[in-house]
């Protein structure tokens, strides 16, 4: 995906997505179905020069797993490609890392985070600047800081300005390839259970509070039907990548607070170009407001009651969930059950801005959807390309002479690898983009009718999504957590 910098124009100008690479390294085939594909190969060679026939039927077992470990598709992916997932699934499984129970006696050691898995390694830093609390990754080399942000409802824009917010969207996605120092820029936008805080306090300040009839059955209809409503909130997450700001981390102090100064250059660079899209930021989120969020996402139970009362659940050394269980499709937390889709095929064909309202504007579901961008530098970005493009050429030309029909798949992605590199001689960004969902209910049953319904939405959206499988506890903490975390 690129961003753009074009004018802006009257009408709504429908996108395209490029397609997601299937390409192998040699006729389609990936590294590991040639290593199965070459044992296969040897070991009948091996066996026909070595004891004709009989040895080769004897070593029909390892040539013939090998073949099917080659050809043999499940859920549209070679069988050799699931032994990775499934070998680490083994270990993690047997080695009891798919369990999580918090110790209460035991404290934590001071600005560490009380979260499961690799996560446990992440500090917290307070900019003294900004207040803003900043996450950093240690082993990562990240600093990543979070920023709540409000706007209008775009569908009911009219046409010419959905196409201008686009347009100005564009040019903020284009911010974050500029510097380099940015590794990865993260949307995520949550439905959550409104705890009614803000009809509350607009009744206090305007409702006529006498021991009217009207009087006393609107207080009590304010809160009764305040809990049970619904609300969307969206934040964007900033990392920056300490490897590749090295030198202006040196410059700035170095360490920890040197890193806190760059990235406040950056977020001011953000803040700034979010303002001309029209967008409104909140302010960057302190510590409180991130401990809200990661206790929320682990315990939706208690979301509306952190809400309401504001003085509670603010501490991010106590936010973390009490007990995790992982299993092959799915994760188990406090007091929900949760599932995390990948969204593997974007819309193949041209749709208007907008096309993700189906699943933006699901209602009656807890989830949360989460868009991963990771923005290239621009001499990677065209060495990148570069590659691509000799890889396809020299696959073309291969097929062609063992006389392999041309695909069009084939094709429509050799165009956008040339489209790519148009826009990138054009001076538009580069990032590489991923999109999760997080589906979150009390029960299984009610899971699954959630995990469905958000497949139906998707199809409207022209997207497909499949259900990650052995790598659930880290998918749902890039998707469901504003930690700029990637899988």
């Amino acid at each position: 995906m690129s961003s753009s910098d074009d004018t802006p124009s009257t009408q709504l100008v429908p996108v395209k997505f490029s397609r997601l690479t299937r390409r192998g390294i040699l006729l389609g085939l990936s590294l590991a179905q040639l290593i199965t594909l070459g044992v296969a190969l040897g070991t009948v060679v091996v066996a026909v020069y070595a004891g004709g026939g009989m040895l080769v039927a004897y070593t029909a077992p390892i040539w013939a797993a090998s073949i099917a470990l080659t050809w043999i598709p499940i859920a549209g992916r070679p069988l050799v490609e699931w032994l990775p997932v499934g070998f680490w699934w083994l270990w993690r499984s047997t080695g009891e890392q798919v369990l999580y129970r918090r110790r209460i006696v035991q404290p934590r050691p001071e600005g560490t985070l009380a979260l499961p898995g690799d996560m446990a390694r992440l500090r917290e830093y307070t900019d003294p600047d900004t207040g803003a609390c900043m996450i950093h990754d240690p082993h990562g080399q990240t600093l990543t800081a979070m920023l709540e942000v409000s706007h209008p409802a775009f569908i009911l824009l009219d046409p010419s300005e959905q196409e201008r917010r686009v347009t100005s969207w564009g040019r903020v996605l284009a911010t974050a390839c500029r510097s380099g120092h940015i590794a990865t820029l993260q949307i995520l936008e949550r439905t959550l259970s409104d705890s009614g805080t803000g009809l509350a306090e607009w009744w206090d300040r305007h409702g006529t509070h006498d021991d009217s009839w009207a009087s006393t059955t609107y207080g009590e209809l304010i809160e009764r039907a305040g809990p049970a409503g619904e609300r969307h909130a969206t934040t964007i997450s900033l990392a920056l990548n300490m490897r590749t700001a090295a030198r202006q981390i040196r410059t700035a102090g170095g360490g920890v607070k040197g890193a806190a100064n760059v990235l406040r250059q950056e977020m001011g660079t953000l803040t700034t170009a979010l303002r001309s899209a029209d967008l409104h930021p909140s302010g960057w989120l302190k510590a409180g407001d991130m401990a809200v969020i990661l206790r929320s996402a682990y315990d939706p139970a208690v979301a509306a009651a952190l809400e309401r009362h504001g003085s509670i659940g603010r501490e991010l050394a106590t936010a973390g969930p009490v007990a995790v269980t992982e299993t092959w499709g799915g994760l188990r937390t406090d007091s929900a059950h949760h599932t995390v889709l990948w969204i593997s095929e974007w819309p193949r064909s041209l749709v208007y801005p907008g096309f993700l309202a189906p699943l933006a504007l699901s209602t009656g579901i807890q989830r949360s959807l989460s868009l991963l961008y990771t923005p290239l530098r621009s001499d990677i970005a065209a060495r990148d390309i570069r590659k691509k493009k000799v890889e396809y050429i020299s696959d073309a030309t291969q097929r062609a002479r063992i006389g392999q029909i041309e695909d069009a798949a084939q094709a429509a992605e050799y165009h956008d690898v040339l489209q790519q590199e148009s826009e990138l001689t054009a001076g538009h960004g580069v990032l590489r983009y991923s999109g999760l969902i997080s589906v979150s209910a009390p029960s299984e049953p009610e899971l699954e009718a959630a995990v469905a319904a958000i497949e139906q939405a998707a199809i409207q959206a022209s997207c497909e999504t499949r259900r990650l499988v052995g790598q659930q506890a880290q998918a749902f903490t890039a998707a469901a957590l504003p930690l700029a975390r990637t899988i």
